[in-house]
C-alpha cells in the first residue's frame, strides 16, 4: 500500500476481520485497544502475570508466545542493500493482545486473542514509503506463535526459525520481501534483573529479549523488479501486560548498529511537564557481545536541526538527533535519507507517528564510525495514552 492509498485508509480483509488499524509497537496496540467495540478487552488484568525481577529466560522457548502475559510483540526492523547500491529499509512487526482467559470457550472462533500484524518498506533511495496492515484472531491457525512449530505468522506473513537462523516471508499489495536471518550475536537481556521498568510501581514492566545484529540476505520485490539485497537487521521480543505512567507524552527509540560491530538501544520517555522521564534507558552491545545497561543520566539524546513537518498530521518530527555516551565515548549524529516515513490511521483518533531507517556517523574512542538503524517517534501528532 503506498503512503496514498494509507491516508485514504484502504482496509484490508483477512480471516474475518474488516477494520483499519495503523501502527507499531506500542502505538499498534494503543490503536488494538482503542479501535475496537468497548469491553472487548475490559477483562481483568489480574488474571495475567505482570513482568517481575528475576525472570528466568530460556531460548529457543522465550522467542515465542507467553499468553499467561495480555501483551506481546515481535519487531524486526532492518536496513538492507541491493547489489545496484539501492538502499531499502523494512519492518514487519507481530502483536498478540490476551482479550479472554475463559477455560470454557474452547471453539475454534472463540477470541482468547487477537492478532495485529504491520508490514513497511522504506525506498530509500526512490524516495518512498509503503505500508500495510492486518487483524486476525487465530482461529484456525490464521494467526500465532508458537514453540512447536516454530514460527510466528499472521496470514501469509511469518518468520520461521530453523536452529538459531530464520526466515522472514511477507507479501503485500505493493512488495514483498524474503529474506533469511543469522543472528550474529547471542540474545540481549534488556533491563535490569531481567525486566525493562518502563514506570514506577510493581510489574510496570516488560520483559524485554533483543537480536541486536542479525546477518541480513534475501530478495525484495517492488515495482514489478526483483532486487537480492543483503545487510543487517534487528529484532525486539516484548512480553507485559500493565501500561505506562499517565504522565508520560510519548518517547523517541532508537535501535543502531554501527560500524565496529557495536550496538546501541536508547529511548526517552517525555513527561507532560516538558522533561525527561528518569524510566528512559539504554542498553550498548559491545563488538564481543557483552552488555551494559544504560540508566537516563548515562546518555544524552537531544534534537538536532533537523525537522519534518507532516502535511497530513500537521505534526512536526524531529528526524535528526545527537547522541552522547560519556562512559564509551561515543558522539554520534543521526540522519534519515527519507524524511517522510510517517504513519497515520484513517481516524484522527489514532496518533500518527514516525518510524524510519536512517544512518548515523560520528566517533567511538575518537576514531571515526558509522552506522544504521531504526527511529521511532511518537506524541508529536498527540499525546499518547497506555492506561
Amino acid at each position: 500500500m503506498s503512503r496514498e492509498g494509507a491516508r485514504k485508509g484502504r482496509s484490508q480483509r483477512d480471516g474475518g476481520f474488516l477494520v483499519w488499524l495503523g501502527g507499531a509497537r506500542l502505538v499498534s496496540w494503543l490503536l488494538l485497544l482503542s479501535l475496537l467495540p468497548t469491553g472487548l478487552f475490559a477483562q481483568d488484568q489480574a488474571l495475567y502475570e505482570t513482568a517481575r525481577p528475576g525472570y528466568r529466560y530460556q531460548f529457543p522457548r522465550d522467542y515465542f508466545d507467553h499468553p499467561s502475559y495480555q501483551t506481546e510483540w515481535w519487531y524486526y526492523t532492518g536496513n538492507v542493500t541491493a547489489f545496484s547500491g539501492r538502499r531499502f529499509g523494512f519492518e514487519l512487526t507481530f502483536f498478540r493482545q490476551g482479550t479472554d482467559r475463559d477455560a470454557t470457550k474452547s471453539q475454534t472462533w472463540e477470541i482468547q486473542d487477537l492478532y495485529l500484524a504491520h508490514l513497511a518498506l522504506s525506498d530509500l533511495d526512490g524516495g518512498k514509503f509503503y505500508h500495510t496492515e492486518r487483524l486476525n484472531r487465530r482461529g484456525p491457525e490464521i494467526a500465532g506463535a508458537d514453540e512447536t512449530q516454530q514460527r510466528v505468522w499472521n496470514g501469509n506473513w511469518q518468520v520461521k526459525w530453523n536452529g538459531e537462523d530464520q526466515e522472514l516471508q511477507a507479501v503485500g499489495p505493493d512488495f514483498t520481501l524474503q529474506l533469511k536471518l543469522h543472528p550474529e550475536k547471542p540474545p540481549v537481556i534488556q533491563g535490569e534483573n531481567g525486566v525493562s521498568q518502563k514506570s514506577a510501581g510493581d510489574g510496570h514492566a516488560s520483559h524485554y529479549v533483543s537480536l541486536t545484529r542479525i546477518a541480513t540476505e534475501g530478495e525484495i520485490k517492488l515495482g514489478g523488479k526483483s532486487y537480492e539485497v543483503s545487510g543487517v537487521s534487528w529484532m525486539d521480543h516484548e512480553f507485559f501486560t500493565t501500561g505506562l505512567d499517565t504522565e508520560q507524552l510519548g518517547w523517541d527509540w532508537l535501535a543502531i548498529q554501527l560500524s565496529d560491530r557495536t550496538e546501541l538501544m536508547l529511548y526517552h520517555f517525555r513527561r507532560k511537564d516538558g522533561g525527561i522521564d528518569p524510566y528512559s534507558s539504554g542498553t550498548y552491545v559491545d563488538a564481543q557481545g557483552k552488555t551494559t545497561h544504560l540508566q537516563a543520566a548515562d546518555f544524552s539524546l537531544d534534537a538536532a536541526a533537523e525537522h519534518w513537518k507532516s502535511p497530513t498530521t500537521h505534526a512536526t518530527y524531529p528526524i535528526g538527533w545527537k547522541i552522547r555516551v560519556p562512559q564509551f565515548a561515543i558522539s554520534l549524529e543521526v540522519k534519515t535519507p527519507l524524511p517522510s516515513q510517517e504513519l497515520t490511521g484513517q481516524s484522527r483518533l489514532s496518533p500518527g507517528y514516525w518510524e524510519g531507517a536512517v544512518t548515523l556517523s560520528g566517533t567511538r574512542l575518537t576514531q571515526p564510525v558509522a552506522g544504521v538503524g531504526y527511529l521511532e517517534l511518537t506524541g508529536y501528532d498527540h499525546p499518547i495514552h497506555l492506561q
